[in-house]
């Protein structure tokens, strides 16, 4: 069922063979999709020394558990509204069907250009790394753009497969990429040139330093963590499988961050490790392990970064695709997106189309000379993340508004109102933090347009969505009126 604009229901329009995909995947695929998305070897070699050093906050572990529990407040309401929301269109669906159908499509607005970011964000990165990679031990440069073509390519033809397909990829991507850090973190414990100190696990270490700074930068390694929803129609039980692979998804990834970054901070010396992490970066994980578990491992885990960023581009570019078939089969982009592949029942248009995005992108910045890491992933991933914490706060609104309107469906008061609320609240904060903080997180000064103009480019996408959802009501009143509908309940 789908809600007018007064919040009534009405009838979603039927879903034919060509837009009903297969339920091929359960609670471990999804969380294989979901992990695999926040790219927990990446985080390690890049996100936490940013955190720390660009901060000067010491208390990172800390914060990694803190927000796991914002995060899983979110989950608590996100989890309640997959019971009886399945369509694949997540945050698109949950706000149509929460806020309304206009706010709906300004939200699916907002994703796409979200995930898209995230997406050709990190191609940067895996560009600038894999050319880096190869020139250190072959000698042949090969230009970073050349490389992010070619990955693109594979992730195009497994995105075009069936999904069971790309997670059974996603799946050996991960273990190795697990691995790899678990590795590396018994390594730092055990070789701690100042024993293993409880110290970055409390609150007067977490909030010494750039305290705004640093939740963002540890907000911005969960990204993707939401991403279950997009699966509702793909997976065995929907009604279960999609809150049972958010809760597990949070929790390990909270808990390994936290663990990572607490090994991180022990392997460099608890006094030192601000310090070095600003003189070296991401390769204070490599100067980490060469020390301690030698130089072989650090050329493995410099491999399985890029295997890392391989499986998150994946991930993301599942996502657009999911969106894309969403909004096509329900008239809000053009139906021909919705259509299924015959044979894989993949969203092979939407895979197509994600592709193509990134290709055109790719190739913008390629012809300006900009830098993959420093102009391609910085911008567009700060970009992504902030788009993705709106969206956030939005759907922690819209379960409120959902159960308020429907005090019958048999949901605890902590799902339908409480949690949602505190979430919220705690959304609400980060997100004028990351805001405020944008051109701290974009290494730019704070006169420097990109630091209003990417936020910007947020708002005009939910504008611009939200007039598309006018148009659509007055002129296309039949689509209109399956917005957020198609799949739900």
């Amino acid at each position: 069922m789908a809600l007018d604009h007064h919040g009534s229901a009405s009838p979603a329009p039927p879903l034919s063979p060509t837009t009903v995909p297969e339920r091929r995947i359960g609670v471990a695929g999804i969380v294989f999709v979901v992990v695999a998305a926040s790219a927990p070897l990446t985080v390690a070699a890049g996100g936490v020394p940013q955190s720390l050093g660009v901060t000067g906050v010491l208390g990172i572990p800390l914060l990694y558990l803190v927000t796991a529990v914002v995060l899983g407040l979110f989950s608590a309401g996100y989890a309640a509204m997959s019971r009886h929301i399945t369509s694949a269109g997540a945050f698109y669906a949950y706000t149509a069907q929460g806020l309304g159908r206009t706010p709906g499509v300004g939200a699916a607005f907002v994703a796409l250009l979200s995930y898209n970011a995230m997406q050709i964000g990190i191609a940067g990165l895996f560009g600038a790394t894999t050319a880096e990679f190869i020139d250190a031990r072959t000698g042949v440069e090969i230009p970073w753009w050349v490389l992010v073509l070619a990955c693109t390519a594979v992730v195009g033809a497994l995105g075009y497969r069936r999904v069971d397909v790309g997670v059974r990829v996603l799946a050996v991507l991960l273990v190795l990429e697990f691995g790899t850090v678990l590795v590396f973190d018994i390594g730092q414990f055990t070789h701690a040139p100042e024993g293993v100190s409880a110290t970055p696990l409390t609150w007067g270490a977490a909030t010494g330093g750039s305290l705004g700074v640093a939740l963002c930068c540890v907000f911005a390694a969960y990204m993707g963590f939401e991403s279950a929803a997009l699966y509702s129609e793909e997976c065995r039980d929907p009604r279960r499988t999609v809150a049972r692979a958010t809760y597990i998804a949070v929790g390990l990834i909270g808990v390994f961050y936290a663990a990572t970054a607490w090994a991180m901070v022990s392997g460099a010396g608890t006094s030192l490790a601000n310090r070095v992490a600003a003189e070296q970066g991401p390769q204070m994980m490599f100067t980490l392990s060469d020390s301690s578990l030698g130089t072989v491992f650090s050329d493995f885990a410099q491999l399985f970064l890029i295997t890392s960023l391989l499986a998150a581009l994946l991930s993301f570019h599942n996502a657009v695709a999911r969106y894309a078939r969403s909004l096509g089969r329900e008239g809000v982009l053009p139906r021909a997106l919705g259509v299924l592949h015959p044979r894989h029942t993949s969203p092979h248009r939407g895979s197509l189309l994600q592709t193509a995005v990134t290709v055109i992108v790719i190739g913008v910045f390629a012809l300006a000379g900009r830098d993959p890491v420093a102009d391609v992933f910085t911008w567009l991933t700060n970009l992504g993340a902030l788009g993705v914490i709106l969206l956030l706060f939005a759907t922690s609104a819209s379960v409120v508004a959902y159960f308020v309107r429907r005090p019958e469906l048999a949901e605890p008061l902590w799902h339908r109102l409480i949690a949602p609320l505190l979430s919220g609240a705690a959304l609400a904060v980060i997100f004028w933090l990351a805001l405020t903080n944008f051109s701290v997180q974009l290494g730019v000064s704070s006169g420097n347009p990109l630091r209003w103009v990417l936020p910007c480019l947020i708002l005009i996408a939910a504008g611009a969505g939200s007039a598309w959802g006018l148009w659509l009501r007055r002129v296309r009143p039949e689509a209109y009126a399956g917005i957020g509908g198609s799949a739900g309940g």
